[in-house]
């Protein structure tokens, strides 16, 4: 086959041509990649502190994990995505402070066999908007009541739609157990959502 032939990721070549111009010294190039993942990053770390957390305090553990990956540049793999070494920062990040802080998770019982494997994706909800956003509002507070590595693994593989292979990278764990972290916590949503009245979809 020849090059031509080979399909490229446009996405990639472009992250690893503003990493290569950062470590020259280009602060421009690493605004640019602050501007791309500042509000996933936020978001992951947001969704890790659940309702122990603020918004302020995502913000400035946001700011550390940039530090950090800004300090750590050179030490960054071309041959994965950029977003998911990122993430794997602010999941470190965000732990960390939990541990100093000594939040405690919520129990959450035994977890399943790590060839567990996740359901299909829920079906979409009602069109109507009330209840649209009733139902967000429900899941954010379900979402709250994991422990943080579940809604990590939630928020990896269904907001920011990375694949098993990332998501077990971000949390530093093997695929299976990525895995397993969606399917508890899919149980476990699906529960909460249940007893607060909200039935799943028969379709």
């Amino acid at each position: 086959m020849r090059d031509a032939d080979i399909p490229i990721d446009l996405e990639t070549v472009t992250e690893t041509r503003l990493v290569a111009e950062a470590l020259a010294g280009s602060q421009a190039a690493f605004e640019r990649i602050v501007r791309r993942y500042q509000r996933p990053v936020i978001s992951l770390i947001a969704r890790l502190l659940g309702d122990r957390g603020d918004r302020s305090l995502a913000e400035d553990l946001a700011q550390e994990t940039f530090v950090k990956a800004y300090l750590k540049l050179s030490a960054f793999d071309s041959s994965r995505r950029l977003s998911s070494w990122l993430f794997r920062i602010a999941h470190n990040t965000a732990i960390d402070a939990m541990r100093r802080a000594k939040v405690r998770a919520p129990a959450a019982g035994r977890e399943p066999a790590d060839g567990a494997t996740p359901e299909e994706a829920p079906a979409p909800p009602s069109p109507d908007p009330l209840e649209t956003q009733a139902l967000g509002r429900a899941l954010d507070a379900a979402l709250g009541r994991l422990r943080p590595e579940h809604r990590a693994a939630i928020a990896l593989r269904y907001e920011e739609g990375l694949p098993f292979e990332d998501v077990a990278h971000v949390l530093n764990v093997p695929e299976s157990t990525a895995r397993s972290y969606v399917h508890r916590a899919r149980k476990q949503l699906a529960a909460q959502l249940t007893e607060a009245g909200w039935q799943p979809s028969k379709s």
